[in-house]
């Protein structure tokens, strides 16, 4: 009979010592160690992360405003197209003007004749005559 009383209290014992390694091992300042732990290993590769996020966040910003500016620089040109129109009207002018100066050269007309001709020309197309 000694023997099944023997394997009872080494159970006893065993488990009494289970149960003591187990709150020893979950004892709040050991919870508190394991996470400074994982704190300090984590920490480095954490604040790596963050500074790589704040340099692609600069980047980013960086490209935002020259995107943006692009976009204002289309725009402005979109609108400055009358202005485009214009000076188009006005070299063609120059170039009949031209034409008609070179014409009036071989055909050896007077300087008078060029000169109101091309007022003439200029007076009746330019925008800003009116």
């Amino acid at each position: 009979m000694e023997e099944p009383e023997m394997q009872l209290k080494g159970k006893k014992v065993t488990d009494k010592f289970t149960e003591s390694v187990y709150v020893l091992a979950n004892e709040p300042s050991v919870a508190l160690y394991r996470l400074q732990e994982h704190v300090r290993r984590s920490l480095p590769e954490l604040a790596q992360h963050k500074a790589d996020m704040q340099r692609w966040e600069e980047q980013s910003q960086g490209a935002i405003y020259t995107v943006e500016y692009a976009c204002s620089a289309v725009k402005n040109l979109v609108d400055s197209s009358i202005y485009f129109r214009s000076v188009e009207g006005l070299l063609k002018q120059a170039i009949s003007i031209r034409d008609h100066m070179n014409a009036a050269a071989q055909g050896h007309r007077s300087v008078t004749a060029i000169r109101t001709r091309v007022y003439c020309v200029v007076s009746r197309t330019a925008p800003y005559a009116q």
